[in-house]
C-alpha cells in the first residue's frame, strides 16, 4: 500500500484516504503519515515517534500520540495487541491477513490463506452469522529455536 519515505510520491495512500474522509494534514502529521507508509513492520506509538523525530524533531510524542488515535478511529490504521503490553499500527488495507507473533523475538509476519477465510466464513454461516470483519493472530516460536534448544524460547 505505501512506499518508502524517500519514494514517495507527492501523496502518500494514507494521505489521499485522509483527504477523502476530510482530515486536515498538517506537517506533521504528514511526516507521521509517510514514516507510518514507510514502516516494514507495526511500530509502536514511541517508535513511530522516534522515526518522525529522525526526519524532524520539532514532532512531540502527543502529536504522535494524536495523530495515530485520530488515523484508527477514522479506519486509516489498525491497532493491534501482539501481547507485548503496547498497541501497535499498520495501515488498514481492504484485504484479510493474519498475523504469526514469534513469541521469542518478536518478529511479527503476515500472512493470508485462503482455506482460513473460506472456514472462518462457513463457521460464521453454519452459526446463522454473516461474517463482517475478523482478526487471526497466531503466537508461536520457530522450530529451529526450538531444534537448538530443545525446549521452547
Amino acid at each position: 500500500m505505501c512506499q518508502s519515505i524517500a519514494s514517495e510520491p507527492a501523496f502518500s495512500p494514507i494521505e489521499l484516504l485522509c483527504a477523502t474522509k476530510g482530515l486536515r494534514m498538517t506537517g506533521h502529521r504528514r511526516i507521521v503519515v509517510r514514516v507510518l507508509c514507510a514502516a516494514q513492520d507495526h511500530p509502536s506509538v514511541e517508535e513511530l515517534h522516534r522515526r518522525a523525530c529522525a526526519i524532524d524533531s520539532r514532532i512531540s510524542l502527543s502529536t504522535v500520540y494524536r495523530t495515530v488515535r485520530l488515523l484508527e478511529q477514522q479506519g486509516v490504521l489498525e491497532r493491534h495487541d501482539f501481547g507485548a503490553g503496547c498497541a501497535r499500527y499498520e495501515p488498514a488495507r481492504d484485504s484479510h491477513h493474519g498475523h504469526l507473533v514469534d513469541v521469542a523475538t518478536g518478529r511479527i509476519i503476515e500472512f493470508q490463506n485462503g482455506e482460513i477465510e473460506r472456514l472462518q466464513k462457513l463457521i460464521a454461516r453454519e452459526l446463522g452469522f454473516e461474517l463482517v470483519g475478523h482478526k487471526l493472530e497466531l503466537y508461536g516460536v520457530a522450530q529451529a529455536s526450538r531444534d537448538r534448544t530443545g525446549e521452547l524460547g
